[in-house]
Protein backbone atom coordinates (compact mmCIF):
# COMPACT_ATOMS: atom_id res chain seq x y z
CA UNK A 1 0.00 0.00 0.00
CA UNK A 2 2.92 2.22 0.31
CA UNK A 3 2.74 4.26 -3.19
CA UNK A 4 -1.16 5.16 -2.47
CA UNK A 5 0.20 6.43 0.93
CA UNK A 6 3.09 8.25 -0.03
CA UNK A 7 1.12 9.96 -2.53
CA UNK A 8 -1.67 10.87 -0.29
CA UNK A 9 1.07 12.67 1.83
CA UNK A 10 2.37 14.44 -1.41
CA UNK A 11 -0.89 15.86 -1.96
CA UNK A 12 -0.91 17.31 1.21
CA UNK A 13 2.96 19.44 0.47
CA UNK A 14 5.52 17.05 1.70
CA UNK A 15 8.42 16.07 -1.07
CA UNK A 16 8.58 12.93 -2.92
CA UNK A 17 12.38 13.11 -2.28
CA UNK A 18 11.47 12.34 1.61
CA UNK A 19 11.84 9.04 2.36
CA UNK A 20 9.02 6.55 1.50
CA UNK A 21 9.19 5.18 5.19
CA UNK A 22 8.16 8.69 6.65
CA UNK A 23 5.83 9.07 3.68
CA UNK A 24 3.72 6.05 4.22
CA UNK A 25 3.32 6.73 7.77
CA UNK A 26 2.35 10.13 7.16
CA UNK A 27 -0.09 9.39 4.36
CA UNK A 28 -1.73 6.94 6.88
CA UNK A 29 -2.67 9.52 9.52
CA UNK A 30 -3.89 11.34 6.87
CA UNK A 31 -6.39 8.38 4.86
CA UNK A 32 -6.74 6.23 8.39
CA UNK A 33 -5.41 3.36 5.58
CA UNK A 34 -2.95 0.52 6.03
CA UNK A 35 -2.73 -3.11 6.02
CA UNK A 36 -4.41 -3.31 9.50
CA UNK A 37 -5.75 0.25 9.04
CA UNK A 38 -4.95 3.18 11.23
CA UNK A 39 -2.25 3.39 13.70
CA UNK A 40 -3.94 4.48 17.63
CA UNK A 41 -3.13 7.59 18.79
CA UNK A 42 0.00 7.53 20.91
CA UNK A 43 0.33 9.07 24.41
CA UNK A 44 4.29 9.82 23.53
CA UNK A 45 6.80 9.59 20.95
CA UNK A 46 9.92 8.57 21.05
CA UNK A 47 12.65 8.49 18.23
CA UNK A 48 16.40 8.29 18.01
CA UNK A 49 18.45 9.78 15.27
CA UNK A 50 21.37 7.02 15.48
CA UNK A 51 19.66 5.91 11.87
CA UNK A 52 19.45 9.39 10.19
CA UNK A 53 17.85 12.84 10.21
CA UNK A 54 14.40 12.45 8.79
CA UNK A 55 12.97 11.06 11.84
CA UNK A 56 13.68 13.91 13.98
CA UNK A 57 11.39 16.42 11.95
CA UNK A 58 9.48 13.25 10.86
CA UNK A 59 8.07 12.72 14.79
CA UNK A 60 8.26 16.53 15.12
CA UNK A 61 5.17 16.29 12.37
CA UNK A 62 2.84 13.58 14.06
CA UNK A 63 3.76 15.06 17.48
CA UNK A 64 2.11 18.14 16.43
CA UNK A 65 -0.79 16.35 14.46
CA UNK A 66 -1.65 14.19 17.35
CA UNK A 67 -0.38 17.00 20.01
CA UNK A 68 1.53 14.49 22.13
CA UNK A 69 5.24 15.58 23.79
CA UNK A 70 7.85 14.19 22.08
CA UNK A 71 11.41 12.60 23.05
CA UNK A 72 14.72 13.30 20.41
CA UNK A 73 16.97 10.67 21.35
CA UNK A 74 20.59 12.51 20.19
CA UNK A 75 23.55 10.45 19.41
CA UNK A 76 26.17 12.00 17.87
CA UNK A 77 27.84 10.69 14.53
CA UNK A 78 31.00 8.26 15.22
CA UNK A 79 33.83 9.14 12.25
CA UNK A 80 36.19 6.76 13.37
CA UNK A 81 36.44 5.37 17.36
CA UNK A 82 33.86 6.42 19.97
CA UNK A 83 35.64 9.15 22.23
CA UNK A 84 34.51 8.99 26.18
CA UNK A 85 32.81 12.67 25.73
CA UNK A 86 30.48 10.98 22.92
CA UNK A 87 29.65 7.88 25.40
CA UNK A 88 29.27 10.21 28.39
CA UNK A 89 27.10 12.30 26.14
CA UNK A 90 25.00 9.69 25.17
CA UNK A 91 24.56 7.97 28.66
CA UNK A 92 23.09 11.13 30.03
CA UNK A 93 20.83 10.91 27.07
CA UNK A 94 19.26 7.92 28.76
CA UNK A 95 18.97 9.43 31.70
CA UNK A 96 17.02 12.23 30.65
CA UNK A 97 14.95 9.49 28.61
CA UNK A 98 14.23 7.67 31.87
CA UNK A 99 13.02 10.94 33.79
CA UNK A 100 11.01 11.98 30.38
CA UNK A 101 9.30 8.61 30.90
CA UNK A 102 9.09 8.35 34.76
CA UNK A 103 7.03 12.14 34.07
CA UNK A 104 4.88 10.79 31.13
CA UNK A 105 4.08 7.27 32.95
CA UNK A 106 3.48 8.72 36.65
CA UNK A 107 5.77 6.23 38.25
CA UNK A 108 9.51 5.55 39.10
CA UNK A 109 11.23 3.52 36.12
CA UNK A 110 11.60 -0.31 37.46
CA UNK A 111 15.10 -0.79 37.37
CA UNK A 112 14.89 -4.60 38.08
CA UNK A 113 12.41 -5.19 34.80
CA UNK A 114 15.32 -3.16 33.05
CA UNK A 115 17.76 -5.64 33.66
CA UNK A 116 15.47 -8.62 32.82
CA UNK A 117 14.28 -6.67 29.62
CA UNK A 118 17.73 -6.21 29.22
CA UNK A 119 19.15 -9.53 29.77
CA UNK A 120 16.56 -11.21 27.39
CA UNK A 121 17.41 -8.53 24.87
CA UNK A 122 20.91 -9.95 25.31
CA UNK A 123 20.05 -13.64 24.78
CA UNK A 124 17.86 -12.81 21.74
CA UNK A 125 21.22 -10.92 20.57
CA UNK A 126 23.46 -13.57 20.95
CA UNK A 127 20.97 -16.26 19.18
CA UNK A 128 20.56 -13.75 16.03
CA UNK A 129 24.06 -13.56 15.59
CA UNK A 130 24.80 -17.22 15.63
CA UNK A 131 21.64 -17.67 13.22
CA UNK A 132 23.44 -14.83 10.72
CA UNK A 133 26.59 -16.70 10.84
CA UNK A 134 25.00 -20.10 9.66
CA UNK A 135 25.17 -18.99 6.13
CA UNK A 136 29.13 -19.01 6.55
CA UNK A 137 28.74 -22.99 5.62
CA UNK A 138 28.24 -24.30 2.28
CA UNK A 139 25.91 -24.86 0.73
CA UNK A 140 24.32 -21.73 3.45
CA UNK A 141 21.05 -22.47 4.99
CA UNK A 142 19.42 -19.60 4.97
CA UNK A 143 19.51 -16.60 2.46
CA UNK A 144 19.12 -13.06 3.02
CA UNK A 145 15.99 -12.92 1.69
CA UNK A 146 15.48 -15.23 4.70
CA UNK A 147 16.58 -12.94 7.45
CA UNK A 148 14.76 -10.34 5.83
CA UNK A 149 11.91 -11.66 7.02
CA UNK A 150 13.06 -13.45 10.18
CA UNK A 151 14.40 -9.95 11.47
CA UNK A 152 10.95 -8.91 12.37
CA UNK A 153 11.44 -9.99 16.29
CA UNK A 154 14.71 -8.88 16.88
CA UNK A 155 13.49 -5.39 15.74
CA UNK A 156 9.89 -5.21 17.41
CA UNK A 157 10.22 -7.74 20.25
CA UNK A 158 13.75 -7.65 21.05
CA UNK A 159 13.19 -8.21 24.95
CA UNK A 160 10.48 -10.33 24.97
CA UNK A 161 10.76 -14.44 25.93
CA UNK A 162 8.65 -15.07 22.80
CA UNK A 163 11.53 -13.82 20.49
CA UNK A 164 14.04 -15.92 22.35
CA UNK A 165 11.44 -18.65 21.97
CA UNK A 166 11.62 -18.01 18.46
CA UNK A 167 15.16 -17.99 17.72
CA UNK A 168 16.44 -20.73 19.68
CA UNK A 169 13.77 -22.67 17.06
CA UNK A 170 14.94 -20.92 14.32
CA UNK A 171 18.81 -21.95 15.62
CA UNK A 172 17.70 -25.13 15.85
CA UNK A 173 16.35 -25.36 12.29
CA UNK A 174 19.15 -23.81 10.84
CA UNK A 175 21.58 -26.48 12.77
CA UNK A 176 19.38 -28.99 10.96
CA UNK A 177 20.16 -27.69 7.43
CA UNK A 178 23.36 -27.49 8.15
CA UNK A 179 24.11 -30.94 9.39
CA UNK A 180 21.97 -32.36 6.74
CA UNK A 181 23.62 -29.91 3.83
CA UNK A 182 20.54 -28.63 3.04
CA UNK A 183 20.72 -24.82 1.60
CA UNK A 184 18.79 -22.03 1.42
CA UNK A 185 18.52 -22.76 -2.56
CA UNK A 186 18.17 -25.84 -4.54
CA UNK A 187 21.53 -24.54 -6.11
CA UNK A 188 24.34 -22.23 -4.95
CA UNK A 189 27.26 -21.76 -7.48
CA UNK A 190 27.61 -18.07 -6.90
CA UNK A 191 27.95 -16.09 -3.01
CA UNK A 192 26.76 -12.51 -2.41
CA UNK A 193 26.45 -9.50 -0.08
CA UNK A 194 23.72 -7.58 -0.05
CA UNK A 195 24.56 -3.74 0.72
CA UNK A 196 21.11 -1.51 2.40
CA UNK A 197 18.21 -1.92 3.26
CA UNK A 198 15.70 -4.89 0.82
CA UNK A 199 13.60 -3.72 -1.49
CA UNK A 200 10.62 -4.55 0.33
CA UNK A 201 7.66 -5.06 -2.39
CA UNK A 202 10.12 -7.03 -4.85
CA UNK A 203 11.94 -10.15 -2.55
CA UNK A 204 10.02 -12.72 -3.93
CA UNK A 205 10.98 -11.92 -7.63
CA UNK A 206 15.04 -11.14 -7.02
CA UNK A 207 15.15 -13.70 -4.90
CA UNK A 208 13.24 -15.95 -7.61
CA UNK A 209 15.74 -14.35 -10.03
CA UNK A 210 19.14 -15.25 -8.20
CA UNK A 211 18.08 -18.43 -7.17
CA UNK A 212 17.34 -20.02 -10.96
CA UNK A 213 21.08 -18.95 -11.40
CA UNK A 214 22.69 -20.66 -8.08
CA UNK A 215 23.07 -17.39 -6.56
CA UNK A 216 22.77 -16.77 -2.85
CA UNK A 217 22.86 -13.60 -1.01
CA UNK A 218 24.95 -15.20 2.13
CA UNK A 219 25.01 -11.99 4.47
CA UNK A 220 24.00 -8.36 4.58
CA UNK A 221 24.97 -4.98 6.24
CA UNK A 222 20.94 -4.65 7.17
CA UNK A 223 20.20 -7.75 9.39
CA UNK A 224 23.59 -7.46 11.03
CA UNK A 225 22.90 -3.89 12.25
CA UNK A 226 20.90 -5.66 15.19
CA UNK A 227 23.82 -7.96 16.04
CA UNK A 228 24.70 -4.87 18.07
CA UNK A 229 28.67 -5.91 18.12
CA UNK A 230 29.33 -3.41 20.77
CA UNK A 231 26.71 -4.74 23.09
CA UNK A 232 28.90 -5.67 26.05
CA UNK A 233 27.25 -6.32 29.22
CA UNK A 234 30.43 -6.66 31.52
CA UNK A 235 30.14 -2.83 31.68
CA UNK A 236 27.19 -1.33 33.23
CA UNK A 237 24.30 -1.51 31.49
CA UNK A 238 23.89 1.89 30.59
CA UNK A 239 27.47 2.22 29.24
CA UNK A 240 26.88 -0.77 27.02
CA UNK A 241 23.79 0.15 25.46
CA UNK A 242 25.14 3.73 24.69
CA UNK A 243 27.85 2.03 22.91
CA UNK A 244 25.58 -0.11 21.37
CA UNK A 245 23.16 2.47 19.99
CA UNK A 246 25.83 5.12 18.84
CA UNK A 247 28.09 2.69 17.14
CA UNK A 248 25.28 1.00 15.01
CA UNK A 249 26.33 1.09 11.10
CA UNK A 250 24.00 4.25 9.85
CA UNK A 251 25.99 6.29 12.21
CA UNK A 252 29.20 5.25 11.22
CA UNK A 253 32.06 6.78 8.99
CA UNK A 254 32.49 5.27 5.24
CA UNK A 255 35.75 3.47 6.43
CA UNK A 256 34.17 1.59 8.93
CA UNK A 257 31.48 0.84 6.14
CA UNK A 258 34.29 -0.44 3.65
CA UNK A 259 35.85 -2.23 6.32
CA UNK A 260 32.13 -4.12 7.01
CA UNK A 261 31.29 -5.67 3.63
CA UNK A 262 35.10 -6.47 2.68
CA UNK A 263 34.92 -8.55 6.01
CA UNK A 264 31.91 -9.92 5.40
CA UNK A 265 32.97 -11.06 1.64
CA UNK A 266 36.15 -12.79 3.36
CA UNK A 267 34.16 -14.40 5.96
CA UNK A 268 31.35 -15.38 3.96
CA UNK A 269 33.71 -16.24 0.75
CA UNK A 270 31.31 -14.12 -1.14
CA UNK A 271 31.87 -13.65 -5.06
CA UNK A 272 30.83 -10.31 -5.46
CA UNK A 273 28.34 -8.04 -3.86
CA UNK A 274 25.07 -5.98 -4.64
CA UNK A 275 24.23 -2.38 -3.29
CA UNK A 276 20.55 -1.13 -3.19
CA UNK A 277 21.29 2.67 -4.64
CA UNK A 278 18.25 3.71 -2.01
CA UNK A 279 16.50 6.78 -3.37
CA UNK A 280 14.61 7.67 -0.02
CA UNK A 281 17.08 6.60 2.37
CA UNK A 282 20.24 8.87 1.58
CA UNK A 283 22.34 8.23 4.61
CA UNK A 284 22.55 4.40 3.70
CA UNK A 285 23.07 5.64 0.12
CA UNK A 286 25.26 8.33 0.75
CA UNK A 287 28.97 7.40 -0.71
CA UNK A 288 28.16 3.74 -2.09
CA UNK A 289 29.90 4.64 -5.06
CA UNK A 290 33.54 5.45 -2.77
CA UNK A 291 32.22 2.74 -0.99
CA UNK A 292 31.60 -0.06 -4.03
CA UNK A 293 35.56 1.04 -5.55
CA UNK A 294 37.29 0.80 -2.27
CA UNK A 295 35.34 -2.42 -1.17
CA UNK A 296 36.54 -3.97 -4.96
CA UNK A 297 40.01 -2.52 -4.95
CA UNK A 298 40.45 -4.25 -1.24
CA UNK A 299 38.80 -7.39 -2.08
CA UNK A 300 39.07 -8.16 -5.78
CA UNK A 301 34.99 -8.74 -5.75
CA UNK A 302 32.78 -7.02 -8.26
CA UNK A 303 30.31 -4.85 -7.07
CA UNK A 304 26.94 -4.32 -8.41
CA UNK A 305 24.41 -1.27 -7.58
CA UNK A 306 21.20 -0.85 -8.75
CA UNK A 307 18.64 1.91 -8.27
CA UNK A 308 15.22 1.58 -6.52
CA UNK A 309 13.16 2.49 -3.04
CA UNK A 310 13.03 0.83 -0.18
CA UNK A 311 9.25 0.83 -0.13
CA UNK A 312 7.92 3.49 -2.99
CA UNK A 313 7.59 1.15 -6.00
CA UNK A 314 6.88 3.91 -7.90
CA UNK A 315 11.05 4.57 -8.12
CA UNK A 316 11.58 1.35 -9.48
CA UNK A 317 12.07 -0.23 -12.82
CA UNK A 318 12.13 -4.30 -12.25
CA UNK A 319 13.08 -5.76 -15.97
CA UNK A 320 16.10 -3.32 -15.82
CA UNK A 321 17.36 -4.28 -12.44
CA UNK A 322 16.73 -8.21 -13.66
CA UNK A 323 19.25 -7.43 -16.94
CA UNK A 324 21.62 -5.47 -14.53
CA UNK A 325 21.41 -8.42 -12.27
CA UNK A 326 22.11 -10.93 -14.87
CA UNK A 327 24.86 -9.37 -16.83
CA UNK A 328 26.55 -9.33 -13.38
CA UNK A 329 26.08 -12.85 -12.45
CA UNK A 330 27.81 -13.74 -15.98
CA UNK A 331 30.64 -11.40 -15.50
CA UNK A 332 31.41 -13.53 -12.05
CA UNK A 333 30.63 -16.76 -13.64
CA UNK A 334 33.09 -15.97 -16.86
CA UNK A 335 35.65 -14.80 -14.11
CA UNK A 336 35.33 -17.68 -12.45
CA UNK A 337 36.14 -20.14 -15.35
CA UNK A 338 38.88 -17.35 -16.55
CA UNK A 339 40.56 -17.92 -13.17
CA UNK A 340 39.73 -21.65 -12.18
Amino acid sequence: MSASLCEAAEHKGYSHDLCSYALTDIGSSFTGKGPIGKLPRPDFLVCGNNICGTVIKWYEIQARAFNVPVFFFDTPFIHDEIQEHTLNYVQNQMKEYIMFLENQLKRPFPEKRFQEVCSRSFETITLWKEILDMPRHHPAPLAAFDAFIHMAPIVTLRGTRWAVRYYRKLKREMEERVKKGVGAFAREEIRLIWDNIPIWYDIRNLSKILSSQGAVLVADTYTSAWALDQLDLAQTLMNGLARAYATIHLNRGLDYKIRKIANLIEMYGAHGFIMHSNRSCKPYSLGQLDLKREVTRLTGKPGLMIEADHTDSRSYAPKQVEKQIQIFLDIIKTKDKVTG
